[in-house]
C-alpha cells in the first residue's frame, strides 16, 4: 500500500494508524455482489424483524400520560385567535393544561369572511379540540370583545354571518360541565 503512488490520505492514515498495533491493511482491489449476500445470508438473526418506517404520526410533537380522570379535576385554558390579511385568513388555539403544557393547534381558512367570523372559527376550533381531550372545565381567552361579549350574553348578535357561529358555539357549549369566557385587552 505505501509503495502505490494513487494513495489517497485516508488510506495512507488507516495504514500508520493500524501498523501500531502489528495490523497489516490488505486493500481489496474489488468484491463480488454475490460474496457480499452469501456472507449476509449466512449470518441471519432468528428473531430478525425488518426496520418499520411508517411513522402514522410524524407529525406528533409530544405526548403525555395521565391518570384516568385527571382532566376533571382541574380547568383547562383555551386561548384563541384569528390573523387575517388580504390575502388569507389564519387560525390558532393554545390549550394550556394547568401543568403549563401547551398544545399549539393552526388552521388556514380557504373561504373568504369577515375579521369576527374568523375569530369565531378559531374559537369553535379550540372548543373541538378541547372535546376531542375529554376536557370538561374549560376557560376560554380571547381578544375580540365582540365575540366574547356574544358568547356571554352581554351582546345581542345581530349580524346574520355570525349567528351561526353563536349557536354552534353554544351547543358545543353543551358538553362541557363549566366554561367561562374573558376577554383579554
Amino acid at each position: 500500500m505505501m509503495e502505490s503512488t494513487a494513495l489517497n490520505g485516508r488510506m495512507a492514515r488507516w495504514r500508520i494508524l493500524l501498523s501500531e498495533f502489528d495490523i497489516i491493511f490488505v486493500n481489496q482491489k474489488a468484491v463480488k455482489g454475490s460474496a457480499i449476500a452469501d456472507f449476509l445470508a449466512n449470518r441471519t438473526l432468528e428473531d430478525y424483524e425488518p426496520l418499520n418506517f411508517d411513522f402514522p404520526n410524524e407529525d406528533l410533537m409530544h405526548v403525555v400520560t395521565t391518570k384516568e380522570g385527571a382532566l376533571e379535576e382541574y380547568p383547562w385554558k383555551l386561548n384563541f385567535d384569528e390573523a387575517s390579511n388580504a390575502m388569507d385568513n389564519g387560525i390558532k388555539a393554545v390549550l394550556v393544561s394547568l401543568d403549563g403544557d401547551h398544545y399549539l393547534f393552526t388552521s388556514k381558512l380557504d373561504f373568504d369572511c369577515t375579521n369576527n367570523m374568523v375569530e369565531y372559527e378559531a374559537c369553535i376550533m379550540g372548543i373541538r379540540l378541547a372535546i376531542e381531550r375529554k376536557i370538561n372545565v374549560l376557560k376560554v381567552y380571547g381578544d375580540s370583545a365582540l365575540v366574547i361579549y356574544q358568547l356571554k350574553g352581554d351582546c345581542e348578535t345581530i349580524d346574520p354571518k355570525l349567528i351561526y357561529y353563536r349557536r354552534l358555539v353554544l351547543e358545543l357549549i353543551k358538553e362541557f360541565d363549566d366554561m367561562t369566557f374573558y376577554y383579554l385587552l
